[in-house]
């Protein structure tokens, strides 16, 4: 999954920019870029770019973690990248791939020109568009599926993808501001009631599938999070035990 991540932004920024400039429809976006300048060819104005980022940091991690970090259900001490990874699926790479997939797929079915132009197709290819709007979907799956992790506090996950969201929609201001263009066509037929609502919604769909995700988790790994917890509650309560027996030792000494 990371070197599919990888290559697609490698191909995306290599090869399928050269076409670019001679499509109409995207005349205003390359227009804005010279004017309000952005790292990979103004590319990180698209969630779906962010996304991309997203899933390749997520992988990478998960791939230091298999070296020197721990897959174990209850290991005795948690690694710090083990928490970031677990953390990292929870609050972003999971909700946010199945909101950059569901939305455009979605959009596409009701009015392609509003997210997709078919202009695009000339130079985007069909692969590619899957790469970036339907693997992320596919391999979070079965990256849920098959790999344990122990979710942080409804709060601690909310928050975090909280700021994440608020921070893209902010960015999408930032350029509108600066670049004079809605990055994407589906807001230039909106107006600012409609927004607000948009991006209501839009913020409500990925409250609604951390749940989903977090359901999925304590679905899929009910007898890991009793081991879990289980673990947990042992090493707590071994705590007094220990404290009582320096205790006793220390009476004895005294008594001496």
């Amino acid at each position: 999954m990371l070197l599919t991540e990888v290559f697609a932004m490698y191909y995306d920024y290599v090869y399928t920019d050269k076409h670019l400039a001679g499509l109409e429809e995207i005349g205003s976006l390359l227009a804005a870029s010279e004017k309000f300048p952005l790292p990979l060819k103004g590319r990180v104005i698209f969630l779906t770019y962010w996304n991309l980022i997203l899933q390749a940091v997520y992988f990478t991690i998960c791939l230091l973690n298999d070296f020197i970090g721990t897959n174990e259900v209850a290991p005795k001490r948690m690694p710090l990248i083990r928490k970031l990874k677990d953390y990292m699926l929870a609050a972003f790479a999971f909700p946010v791939a199945l909101n950059v997939g569901v939305t455009f797929w979605t959009l596409m079915a009701i009015d392609r020109e509003l997210v997709f132009p078919k202009a695009l197709d000339a130079v985007f290819p069909g692969w590619l568009n899957h790469v970036m709007h339907t693997n992320i979907v596919i391999f979070m799956v079965i990256e849920i599926c098959t790999s344990f992790r122990q979710y942080p506090s409804r709060k601690a996950g909310l928050t975090g993808l909280g700021i994440f969201m608020a921070s893209y929609l902010g960015w999408l201001h930032v350029v509108r501001h600066f670049g004079g263009i809605w990055v994407y066509p589906v807001l230039d037929v909106l107006n600012l009631p409609q927004r607000i609502l948009f991006f209501a919604v839009s913020l409500g769909f990925c409250v609604a599938l951390y749940l989903l995700g977090e359901f999925f988790n304590n679905l899929i790994w009910t007898k890991e999070l009793k081991q879990l917890r289980a673990a947990t509650a042992g090493g707590a309560m071994s705590q007094p035990m220990v404290l009582d027996e320096a205790s006793t030792k220390l009476d004895t000494i005294n008594i001496v």
